[in-house]
């Protein structure tokens, strides 16, 4: 009897030790984008055609302050809709469903990114392309990769230096909006801003 519990203990302590070895997160690669689309993944229409890390920065609504108390009201949701994880005086823009063009009602909110963007020259600019969590991970990651440079192309059409602006895909690791309904997915399909 003995024998059995001291194995069966062995066991158990055996198999807990390999679950927090196996519980890591893997990283992703980011999948670049493909110049030659036209602003869907699969090759939509209707599309403008413009087609390393977390530079969280102060006055961005970061991970820590959406986990919980105060920034789990719903005043936070009101915040999050409107700022995303943006920078002060910047403001997200969102996508359609399996798109990177840029939005026509997006274009007033990257005319006014600029601007601030302009007004604090050589500070650098970080593009967080995001989406909702429908589809595999690669495929989002590139997803959102293509937002991020969708968006940057649209600034710099705009005047604003390339050289400030940086890309990065969080794809579906990083929603707001945990709900499984077409408001929280098109909350999360969207690019965030962040300036230094």
């Amino acid at each position: 009897m003995k024998k059995t519990l001291c194995g069966t203990a062995v066991l158990i302590t055996l198999i807990g030790t390999l679950a927090l070895f196996g519980s890591g997160c893997s990283k992703k690669a980011v999948i670049p984008p493909d110049s030659s689309n036209a602003g869907a993944m699969g090759g939509g229409a209707g599309s403008s055609g413009y087609d390393e890390n977390n530079l969280a920065s102060e006055g961005t609504l970061d991970d820590a302050s959406l986990a919980g108390g105060a920034g789990a009201d719903s005043a936070s949701d009101e915040y999050k809709r409107l700022h995303g994880r943006c920078s002060d005086n910047l403001f997200p823009i969102y996508f359609d469903f399996d798109q990177f063009g840029i939005r026509a009602d997006m274009t007033e909110v990257l005319v006014k990114n600029a601007e601030h963007m302009q007004s604090v020259p050589g500070a650098p600019i970080v593009i967080e392309g995001n989406t909702d969590d429908r589809g595999t991970n690669e495929y989002n990651l590139a997803l959102g990769e293509r937002r991020a440079m969708a968006a940057k192309q649209y600034l710099v059409d705009l005047g604003v230096d390339a050289s400030r602006i940086q890309t990065i895909s969080y794809g579906e690791e990083r929603p707001l909006f945990t709900g499984q309904d077409e408001d929280s997915y098109s909350q999360n399909r969207r690019d965030d801003f962040i300036m230094k």
